[in-house]
């Protein structure tokens, strides 16, 4: 008794008399002790682990997060807002051009375009969820973003990206049906089977994107608040986490790793098919059927490699993380307008005529089309 009234009047010398209500010190645990001293305003620069704060039961007290970026150098920040601009002003009207040609196209009414359409929509979304906030960010030296904010871009970032995945498979089942069908081909995608099936695909990007994001958003944040990246992505927001994430890190692999890695492999025995169904055929009829695949494959793999080497592995960061997914926000929706659109005769004849640019006496420019 004697023992446990000195410790007390010792410790009661390290203790400020502005110490929080919340912070608890019994005698017989010197590891509680340190632990909650560790938030005393005498100790304010002291680093909390991740263990530490789960054993405090930590509450999410994180308002905002600080991201890290792409570079630190300014100079290597002036040159991304350069060249990231030009991009993203380039990926959002290519996309925009094309769905603008299948929606004023008299010409341009198959299934194939119909996909098309959606699929240069959410190319035209997607790097819109976090591109834009990248570029303004190089344009300051503190980088933040709000605990919903930061929210809001994960989950329009899966969306769209998730969506993406899905409209290729779509297509991928009507080229299939095209070539593999083709006596059955307008009796299988007759348009209501179209519109279900694009509609699924918007479904399934919706489903997939709000699970990644419940989630994320009802795991306890309480500092540190940096991410080492230009946008919020789960894997960064999990190593920040106040909490055992090993569940959650399953279930985000089984969410969008299983996700790209089953499509990836559907996509491929598709081709592998098509490709089979193709040495039956004239010659004149396989050029065109693999000119046709051949764009939709590079596009399969521009989309879906990047994703399986983010989420088919354990909850983990990477240094080329953020290359690689800067690759698969940017890349893909700037390089697939040009794929579809200079492999495909069709859609540049359809431009021709929709944009031909007609002059007239006084100078004038009409576009045909919109007159």
């Amino acid at each position: 008794m004697a023992a446990y009234v000195y410790t007390s009047i010792m410790l009661s010398q390290f203790i400020p008399p502005s110490l929080p209500p919340t912070v608890s010190i019994s005698p017989f645990s010197m590891g509680s002790f340190l632990i909650s001293c560790s938030l005393c305003p005498c100790r304010p620069n002291q680093i909390v682990s991740a263990q530490d704060r789960q054993s405090m039961g930590a509450k999410n007290n994180v308002t905002e997060f600080v991201l890290l970026g792409l570079f630190r150098s300014r100079e290597m920040q002036r040159a991304c807002f350069l060249v990231f601009s030009l991009l993203h002003v380039l990926t959002v009207l290519g996309n925009l051009l094309v769905v603008v040609t299948i929606n004023a196209s008299k010409t341009l009414h198959a299934p194939m375009y119909f996909f098309l359409c959606h699929l240069s929509f959410a190319d035209m979304c997607y790097p819109s969820a976090s591109t834009p906030k990248m570029i303004a960010d190089t344009l300051v030296e503190r980088k933040t973003i709000s605990f919903e904010g930061c929210m809001t871009q994960l989950f329009s970032a899966h969306f769209f990206g998730g969506t993406e995945i899905f409209l290729l498979t779509a297509m991928a089942y009507d080229r299939y049906v095209a070539i593999c069908r083709p006596l059955h081909y307008a009796t299988i995608m007759g348009r209501r089977k179209c519109g279900l099936l694009a509609g699924a695909s918007w479904v399934a990007g919706f489903l997939h994107s709000i699970l990644q994001t419940l989630l994320t958003v009802q795991l306890p944040f309480c500092g540190p608040n940096e991410i080492d990246s230009f946008f919020c992505d789960v894997h960064p927001l999990l190593k920040l986490a106040c909490a055992d994430t090993y569940v959650v890190g399953l279930i985000v692999v089984a969410n969008s790793g299983m996700i790209s890695l089953v499509s990836f492999i559907i996509l491929i025995i598709s081709y592998v098919v098509i490709l089979l169904n193709l040495r039956s055929r004239s010659s004149e009829s396989r050029c065109k059927a693999l000119s046709t695949c051949g764009s939709h494959i590079i596009t399969v793999l521009l989309v879906l490699l990047p994703p399986m080497f983010m989420y088919i592995r354990p909850s983990t960061t990477l240094a080329a993380d953020k290359l690689v997914i800067l690759f698969n926000i940017v890349m893909p929706p700037l390089l697939n307008p040009l794929i579809y659109t200079l492999r495909n005769s069709e859609v540049k004849n359809a431009m021709r005529k929709i944009f031909r640019v007609k002059g007239s006496s006084r100078g004038e420019v009409k576009l045909q089309g919109f007159s």
